[in-house]
């Protein structure tokens, strides 16, 4: 009898967990696992059959320099916006710990630009900074600061600059939301404690606030990295890629040749060698994270 309720509640438990497991199937193994399939086949968007082909595609990619060179932006994309992203968010939410009064009005205020979905914010600032009509190059122009009108969008001296300063803006509040969070779980007696020894705000912060907040800091780093290598809208919303392929990434790579060049299997490769390179960045993050953690206040 015993067996049978076991077995029952066994089943029971299952059935609650099922659908989850088809979500997941369908939405997430299923894509990964016929991308890898169509990665070793000559599959073409206009054509019905396709070939194995072996580990040809992915020799195909690695050997095109343009790949290269969207794989090297990429990276000095993440970094750079990464970098940008925390430092911005890192300095906010601090200011926002210290802040007395309306602390609620400035936490809405900066966190307006995340509120926002890409295309808004691509239109957006394509409109502010547009080499025609932008309210921002005229003005510097009118200032003295340019003596013509700076082509943000269109320049290779400024487009690359000027997209990581959109990215930042974009991606910091959510930095500053949950930094400020995991501020105000510090207890505040170590700080008075620290105080009464004569320990220095920057003491404070070496060895109160950091060790509370590394973890949370971490993990918001390895969230961060996926979404914003994987990056495509934003870019390709203002620049597609250009000017002369300044600002492709390897996402806007993929969706050229895949959709533009209708090589689906070699977008494909293009995939899946993303999908590994992620995969041992974030096992490398969270080896760190698992020593960060281990070293964190006790």
């Amino acid at each position: 009898m015993n067996k049978h309720k076991k077995l029952l509640s066994k089943i029971t438990a299952f059935s609650f967990v099922l659908p989850a497991i088809l979500v997941v199937g369908l939405l997430l193994l299923y894509p990964v696992a016929s991308s890898i399939f169509y990665s070793f086949t000559s599959k073409n968007l206009i054509k019905t059959t396709y070939k194995f082909v072996g580990l040809k595609n992915y020799i195909k990619v690695l050997s095109d320099s343009t790949f290269i060179s969207s794989f090297l932006t990429s990276l000095k994309w993440t970094i750079f916006s990464l970098i940008g992203q925390v430092v911005v968010g890192f300095t906010a939410a601090l200011a926002l710990e210290h802040i007395r009064r309306g602390k609620g009005f400035y936490r809405t205020i900066l966190i307006i630009p995340w509120a926002f979905p890409s295309i808004v914010i691509a239109m957006s600032w394509k409109w502010i900074l547009n080499g025609v009509y932008g309210f921002v190059p005229i003005a510097l122009v009118k200032l003295g600061i340019f003596s013509e009108i700076p082509q943000f969008f269109t320049t290779k001296e400024f487009v690359f600059a000027t997209l990581l300063f959109i990215n930042i803006w974009f991606g910091a509040p959510l930095i500053m939301v949950n930094v400020l969070s995991a501020l105000q779980t510090i207890p505040k007696d170590q700080y008075e404690a620290a105080r009464i020894d004569g320990a220095t705000s920057l003491q404070q912060f070496r060895y109160i606030t950091l060790p509370h907040i590394s973890v949370v800091v971490g993990l918001l780093v390895v969230l961060r990295t996926i979404w914003v290598f994987n990056n495509f809208d934003l870019i390709y919303l203002i620049t597609g890629g250009g000017p002369a392929n300044l600002t492709q990434t390897v996402p806007i790579y993929a969706y050229n040749v895949g959709w533009g060049q209708k090589q689906l299997g070699v977008a494909s490769a293009v995939t899946v060698l993303l999908l590994v390179f992620l995969l041992v960045i974030c096992a490398i993050y969270f080896r760190i994270l698992n020593k960060l953690e281990k070293e964190g206040p006790q």
